[in-house]
């Protein structure tokens, strides 16, 4: 009679479970190797790695990187219409800081334009695939800005880190973070290969804050952005002597998970 009991709760218990471990972690990659033990490796991302499929990534201006994947699909992040380099893309992510990081009239001829802010009240909630890529996000509170009470209360789930997976890298864009990150959010986001970081220490974050945040992400790549206020230096002096400096006379970063360097790597590339 008791293991009859028992063989009963267990299978009550079955589609509880299910639904506990469905967060999102089965078909992100980037989740499943944050969560995974040590040297445990995805098969799908092992495969990946031995494809030597690059990424290209260009610095388009400002907070504006372009993605361009293996598969063909085109990325613009925090797309604002003004950086032009080669076509459109064929995915756009906006951040709600103000101006410079997204429009409301994106070119009719990109595919998917993702908002990192709530149009329903809610806040934006992304995953999407298209092509060879995954897009995924996680939502951030920000300051009001210009006209808006600056420095008031903050918008609660105002701005996205967006994550890009693609070819067994995980790629990351704090958008226009203002403010520590937590546990919570750490968890959220995952692991870090490639993450793209605002440096200008005010209108984003203290350069301390986002040192922080850098060390913690642990990327093997530090992509800069908002370089227009900050002396690199700073920035470099903050995050630590852990971090290698590579000043790029080019635009664009062709890379791998193969290539990845094997120390924390902040990678300057040409531009503005």
């Amino acid at each position: 009679m008791l293991r009859l009991i028992a063989a009963v709760l267990a299978a009550l218990s079955l589609p509880v479970a299910a639904v506990a471990a469905d967060d999102g972690s089965r078909d992100s990659e980037c989740l499943a190797m944050a969560q995974a033990p040590p040297r445990a490796v995805p098969v799908s991302l092992r495969r990946a790695a031995t494809a030597s499929e690059e990424v290209a990534i260009t610095y388009a201006g400002h907070s504006t990187y372009l993605i361009d994947t293996p598969g063909g699909v085109r990325i613009a992040t925090d797309y604002n219409g003004a950086y032009r380099t080669g076509r459109l893309p064929d995915v756009a992510t906006m951040n709600r800081a103000h101006g410079t990081h997204y429009t409301l009239f994106p070119d009719p001829g990109i595919a998917h334009v993702l908002h990192g802010w709530g149009d329903d009240g809610q806040p934006a909630r992304i995953r999407l695939r298209t092509g060879d890529v995954l897009i995924r996000n996680v939502t951030t509170d920000i300051r009001r800005y210009f006209g808006e009470d600056f420095g008031g209360p903050m918008i609660k789930d105002g701005n996205s880190i967006f994550i890009f997976e693609v070819a067994g890298l995980c790629i990351g864009h704090l958008g226009h973070l203002h403010h520590k990150l937590d546990d919570s959010h750490f968890a959220a986001i995952g692991r870090i290969d490639i993450l793209m970081v605002p440096i200008d220490g005010t209108y984003t974050m203290s350069l301390d804050g986002i040192s922080e945040i850098t060390r913690k992400l642990r990327a093997s790549v530090v992509l800069p952005m908002h370089r227009f206020a900050t002396p690199l230096d700073d920035f470099m002096h903050r995050i630590g002597q852990d971090f290698a400096i590579d000043r790029r006379g080019e635009r664009t970063l062709h890379i791998s998970r193969e290539s990845l360097p094997s120390a924390p790597t902040v990678i300057i590339l040409d531009g503005v």
